[in-house]
């Protein structure tokens, strides 16, 4: 699922996973951080669901991914759109 609060020049996208799927440490990937692996570590609330929060400029295009323990792939239903390989966000 995809949160946003939006203002005159930036967005903030929390990024959130149900609790207990998948199980072990997950991270959002994409070409905002050059896709590296825990640049965007995702972290527990309260009620058991993970979440990161990125902020990004307003009017932007971007390609993300979940990626788990074990190199295991996630997309998010939630998302903008897909290209048949991403998840795609606008900002």
């Amino acid at each position: 699922m995809l949160e946003r609060t939006r203002s005159k020049k930036r967005t903030e996208i929390t990024f959130v996973l149900p609790a207990g799927h998948p199980a072990g440490e997950v991270s959002v990937v994409g070409d905002f951080n050059d896709w590296r692996p825990g640049a965007h570590p995702m972290t527990e609330r309260p009620d058991g669901s993970r979440a990161v929060t990125v902020t990004f400029p307003v009017d932007q295009h971007h390609g993300f991914r979940y990626l788990a323990d074990g190199g295991h792939w996630l997309d998010e239903e939630g998302a903008d759109g897909h290209d048949g390989r991403n998840c795609l966000l606008h900002t």
